[in-house]
């Protein structure tokens, strides 16, 4: 399996979130249980643009350049978010026509205010139930987004249901299992808190075991797969810090008390080394599959 390779450097800004509940459950055998935390809620398109936008474009350039899918395509971008992949399709490949759409309202907003280009539709809707008719796209992607369907088998065979015969099915996700995701340290620190924070409801669909069986039981052919390497540099821990915690749609700080926030900060400022200059640079990489609907 070949790897790419790309990188992202951070700007400086942050905004805070909304606050989920976190109570603390018991199984059958009365054991304490970690709670399961609510779904993660993207109703900030500025934020998400701090918090994942660059990472997005980073590895979303590296996963068009695997694509090649050449130029003058209808393309289908289904979870698009802000927009910020969806710039990328524009710039990158020459489509005739891009069909974006995202359950947020907020993040449709958001990627209206900066996406105006004629051959552009965006759209608020379901992965799961997607407003187009039958063979329509040429090429048809999911971004960072499969892993949050509640249903990715669904999701993956509403991508087959409106791609052409003969066009291209394709996903790329943070391998969250393997400890891929750009957020991994802020996981693992908040799960030693004892405050887990929210995962991807599909987190499973990010690995390869799972991916190719599904890519080949929605009938793709000629299915290829890419690990896509990444990294994000840091002007310093401040910068991190309100870019990957601050504006994290999981509502991080709104969770802990100012002594937990505090502890936080200490565990995560001590496990991310910093260059001579203050910098900090995180990697992260994701799996990503395409196949070509059969004919």
């Amino acid at each position: 399996m070949t790897r790419l390779h790309g990188r992202e450097r951070s700007a400086f800004s942050a905004q805070a979130i909304s606050n989920p509940s976190n109570m603390q459950t018991s199984n059958d055998q009365g054991i304490p249980q970690m709670p399961t935390p609510e779904p993660i809620k993207f109703t900030d398109g500025a934020a998400y643009e701090r918090f994942m936008a660059p990472w997005s474009r980073s590895a979303g350039a590296l996963f068009l350049n695997w694509l090649a899918p050449g130029p003058g395509l209808a393309w289908v971008d289904v979870g698009c978010g802000n927009g910020a992949f969806t710039e990328l399709i524009l710039a990158a490949s020459a489509p005739s026509s891009v069909c974006a759409i995202d359950p947020s309202d907020a993040q449709i907003a958001t990627a209206r205010a900066k996406l105006s280009a004629k051959q552009i539709e965006l759209s608020i809707g379901d992965a799961m139930a997607l407003p187009y008719d039958a063979n329509r796209f040429d090429v048809a992607v999911m971004s960072l987004a499969l892993f949050f369907v509640p249903d990715a088998h669904k999701g993956a065979s509403e991508l087959v249901r409106v791609t052409r015969p003969g066009g291209m099915v394709a996903s790329y996700t943070w391998d969250i299992v393997r400890g891929g995701s750009p957020t991994q340290p802020l996981w693992e620190e908040m799960d030693a808190l004892g405050k887990p924070a929210q995962r991807a409801p599909s987190a499973d669909v990010s690995r390869f075991e799972a991916l190719k069986p599904l890519w080949a039981e929605l009938g793709l052919r000629d299915v290829e797969t890419r690990e896509l390497v990444v990294e994000r540099t840091f002007a310093n821990f401040d910068d991190y810090w309100l870019s990957m915690v601050i504006s994290n749609p999981a509502s991080v700080l709104g969770r802990l008390s100012e002594t937990e926030s505090a502890e936080l900060k200490r565990r995560l400022q001590a496990r991310l080394p910093a260059s001579a200059s203050g910098e900090i640079t995180v990697h992260a990489w994701a799996t990503a599959i395409k196949g070509r609907k059969a004919a």
